[in-house]
């Protein structure tokens, strides 16, 4: 409904262009032409838009043309976020349980987010994908989307495999970006799985991507995105802040192995001096 309105609303209706006579109204023609709203038109284009939104996108019969035919793309955007609530879950009960065992909390934080109506539509271009559910939710793994931002690149892997491990999650696509990062630099771990969700009268199996990054990595994935350079900036320009972006993801990586190279000394000592279990001035 929301699209409709806005294709009515912003998009000029067509015209006839006017008569030619003479030489004078040609020119006049070819002006009106190449103006955005010919001298004259832009109040009645807007009239004209408003009066065609109120008799036929704001009548009775349409609305609940629009009701009907929107219910079930609303029920799916449902399943995609119980799906969402059943991985988020199965993630929290993971970090309280590696808790015990570690000693601290491996995962910092979680992100979840559905796909926007706007954003799918353009993916669903992008894809040429036809205007069904059933090919939407075949061909779109990453509708319903969980980030699970840990403290070390190891926590990462840990996790990812005792997810994995679970006997109702499957595993349906893997791109390891942190073994081997984008041209860009950037890194991440990515996995589309498919989860169960349990409806009142049925059980459907629903794709989730999952994403697991560091703090350090989440830190410039999100600033990179933030920056939109490729999109403002002249090609050479946005090519040395690429190279700029991409010595800072390198720097950002090797903090990450110095951090975790801490974390395991730290490990270490406290296995060998298990009375001692502590450094003094670090809080593990």
């Amino acid at each position: 409904m929301r699209i409709l309105l806005r294709f009515f609303l912003e998009k000029p209706a067509p015209h006839d262009a006017p008569s030619a006579e003479n030489q004078e109204n040609k020119m006049d023609q070819e002006n009106n032409e190449n103006m955005l709203f010919p001298v004259g038109m832009d109040n009645t284009l807007s009239t004209a838009n408003e009066d065609f939104v109120r008799e036929n996108l704001m009548s009775d019969s349409f609305l609940d043309f629009v009701e009907e035919n929107t219910k079930p793309i609303d029920q799916m955007f449902a399943y995609y976020q119980c799906a969402i609530m059943e991985v988020e879950t199965k993630f929290k009960v993971l970090d309280e349980s590696l808790s015990v065992e570690l000693e601290r909390n491996p995962i910092e934080s979680i992100k979840t987010r559905v796909k926007s109506v706007d954003s799918l539509l353009r993916k669903m271009k992008k894809k040429n994908i036809p205007l069904n559910l059933s090919a939407i939710e075949e061909r779109i793994n990453d509708i319903a989307g969980v980030r699970v931002i840990c403290s070390f690149p190891d926590d990462i892997y840990d996790l990812a495999s005792a997810f994995l491990a679970q006997d109702d999650i499957t595993l349906i696509a893997k791109k390891d970006y942190i073994k081997d990062p984008k041209p860009s630099g950037y890194r991440s771990l990515h996995l589309i799985v498919e989860v169960p969700i349990f409806l009142k009268d049925e059980k459907r199996n629903m794709k989730v991507e999952v994403q697991f990054r560091t703090i350090a990595m989440d830190f410039w994935a999100s600033l990179e995105h933030k920056l939109h350079y490729k999109h403002d900036l002249p090609p050479e320009r946005a090519k040395a802040l690429a190279d700029e972006l991409r010595d800072c993801a390198e720097r950002i990586e090797n903090l990450d192995q110095r951090m975790q190279a801490v974390r395991n000394e730290i490990a270490t000592y406290n296995e060998e001096n298990p009375k001692d279990a502590s450094f003094p001035g670090f809080p593990f």
